[in-house]
């Protein structure tokens, strides 16, 4: 191990202390463009070495993992602090826009026999089937 010249010369630096001074001095030498750059070519990479099913399982893992770390109250935490921050940064036509396309791609993967049989179990479900509330 690298020896460490804030320490006596008998003791050596841990591999931790090193590898953070070691990250320090990079960091210090290159910029964050640099940084981009490697990791556009890492994840290009690593896309092509797995499969699409590899990265959905690891994803997976990984949420249930974190699901069982944090309560139901951290995750609504989280959410509303996105939700007040995206409010900010947009306007009614971005939530027009991805509403019209959450609604097409809901029309499009559930098709309309779908709605028709939630519809009517919804009508159902009213008691007299009519919307008067």
């Amino acid at each position: 191990m690298a020896k460490n010249n804030n320490q006596n010369q008998n003791q050596t630096m841990s591999r931790e202390e090193a590898g953070r001074k070691g990250g320090e001095k990079t960091s210090r030498k290159y910029d964050q463009e640099h940084f981009e750059n490697i990791g556009q070519k890492g994840g290009e990479t690593t896309s092509q070495e797995y499969s699409q099913k590899h990265f959905e399982d690891i994803g997976q893992k990984g949420g249930e993992t974190t699901s069982e770390e944090y309560s139901q109250e951290h995750f609504e935490e989280i959410g509303k602090k996105g939700g007040e921050t995206t409010a900010k940064e947009h306007d009614q036509e971005f939530y027009e826009e991805i509403g019209q396309k959450g609604g097409e791609t809901t029309s499009d993967k559930y098709g309309e026999k779908h709605f028709e049989k939630i519809g009517k179990k919804g009508g159902r479900n009213s008691g007299n089937g009519s919307s008067n509330n």
